[in-house]
């Protein structure tokens, strides 16, 4: 069966021990973008997010607070699908739960088909429970994780199975070398590929299970679980109900083209680690990987312990959904870390939206419904392929120099004054208004799709909409 061109599109999966933040939401709505935009493209999209459930944090997290632990992701799972609604994310999207009984099986199946890379030995290493990676020397900076420096790192010896990533540098060489854009940005294509280049280490891919129980039984060995990070990269394929359907498995994977949204610190397991493990499992590998940066808050990473954490409630309680939608699409820097304080926020707020998009608005409606425009231009729009660099920054600020640019029209042709003079000129020009500010309407139907259908509506009915975006002091 032959399909047409499909897109597929999935965020990583979230653990569930700590409540949902401003970096994942970031990442959801960065997708949301890239998922609205492919399908309004005319391609068949497959977009999947949802929850990562299992490891030693979680197992830790749960018996702490005293809840048994399926309980305790079952409660924190929602927190996350909460998120989709919240978020006013595509309602299409899939939500998968490593958790979730289909996953289980394909991980227990993957982990089958790649048994000619697994073996049996001591597992002698240090590891950050944080990360739940092992960490070589190079990697430490005082005896320390630099993404966990609050956190001890814990020497650990015990019989594991492993898989053999080094059977994979050659492989992974040439996937990176066939495909220059495989990760993006750039920055970080050169940074996995000089890590594969150094030489690869075989990994851990279980746990005893009297230690460590809550996690996939390894198949045929009952004494093991799967490593976490094992597990849950199967999840990206298990959301297409793989194995057993193939012929979605066929159109959005085989013959699609399967996108994955990361953070920088998933660089190494999401184009090295998952990547070795579909060549071992005789799948095709990924299409694409772009990887966020971090958001920080006055210099350091946003944590619990340090309390300067954003919650997307908390923005879109203060802004809005699609404010909350902009500030993260327009302020966040594409690939690299940006610094993000609530201050910030409200600048960030007032200048784009109050006294820019709203403003304009109110402006031009205003005047449209005064000077009795009755019609407006059509507006040809001409396809694009926007985001094919994943650079949503740049695309938000095309749309805001568009935005500028209506607003440096009414400054420059000031129809208000040529009104009582000329009252046919004045009409022409804010039609002329209404044509640019349909345009930009149009260009925001990916990042603020409701704002985006207010001002469309609005044009259709030439009268001006309820005050958008009202000032935070106001």
């Amino acid at each position: 069966m032959t399909h047409k061109k499909s897109f597929y599109i999935t965020t990583t999966l979230p653990y569930v021990n700590a409540e949902p933040h401003i970096g994942f939401a970031m990442e959801l709505v960065r997708a949301d973008v890239i998922a609205r935009y492919k399908k309004l493209s005319g391609q068949e999209v497959f977009f999947n997010t949802g929850t990562d459930e299992h490891g030693s944090k979680i197992f830790k997290k749960a018996q702490e607070e005293g809840i048994e632990t399926q309980k305790f992701v079952d409660d924190h799972s929602e927190k996350f699908r909460d998120l989709i609604k919240l978020l006013n994310i595509d309602p299409e999207v899939h939500f998968i739960r490593t958790t979730d009984q289909k996953h289980i099986k394909a991980a227990q199946e993957f982990w089958k088909r790649c048994e000619k890379d697994i073996e049996k030995k001591l597992y002698k290493i240090k590891y950050c429970v944080g990360c739940e990676l092992e960490k070589t020397d190079s990697e430490l900076e005082s005896g320390h994780c630099v993404l966990h420096p609050l956190l001890e790192i814990e020497e650990r010896e015990e019989e594991n199975y492993f898989f053999k990533l080094s059977n994979y540098q050659d492989k992974l060489l040439n996937l990176y070398k066939s495909n220059p854009n495989f990760v993006i940005p750039d920055s970080r294509y050169n940074e996995i590929k000089a890590f594969v280049e150094r030489g690869l280490e075989d990994f851990s891919i279980s746990r005893l299970k009297s230690k460590m129980p809550w996690g996939v039984e390894v198949p045929s060995d009952s004494e093991h679980v799967m490593y976490v990070w094992f597990d849950a990269l199967v999840s990206y394929i298990s959301t297409l109900d793989w194995p057993q359907n193939e012929d979605n498995f066929t159109k959005f994977w085989r013959e699609g083209i399967p996108t994955q949204y990361a953070g920088k610190d998933n660089l190494r397991q999401q184009s090295a680690m998952w990547q070795a493990m579909l060549m071992s499992a005789g799948l095709p590998n990924s299409y694409q990987i772009i990887i966020n940066g971090f958001i920080n808050s006055r210099g350091q990473k946003m944590s619990k312990s340090l309390g300067n954490v954003i919650s997307p409630n908390e923005l879109v309680e203060k802004y809005g959904v699609d404010a909350t939608r902009y500030l993260l699409l327009r302020h966040i820097n594409s690939f690299e870390d940006t610094d993000v304080t609530w201050e910030r926020l409200d600048e960030w707020y007032e200048s784009g939206l109050a006294n820019g998009l709203g403003n304009l608005v109110s402006r031009v409606l205003t005047m449209a419904n005064n000077y009795g425009v009755s019609t407006i231009d059509s507006v040809h729009t001409i396809h694009y392929d926007y985001f094919k660099d994943f650079d949503i920054q740049k695309y938000m600020n095309h749309v805001w120099e568009l935005i500028k640019k209506t607003d440096k029209k009414i400054q420059d042709e000031e129809p208000y004054k040529k009104y009582k003079t000329n009252h046919e000129i004045a009409v022409n020009i804010v039609a002329d208004l209404c044509t640019n500010l349909y345009e930009i309407a149009h260009l925001l139907r990916y990042i603020m799709p409701k704002t985006s259908e207010v001002i469309k509506s609005s044009l259709e009915d030439l009268k001006k909409p309820e005050n958008l975006f009202p000032r935070i002091n106001a």
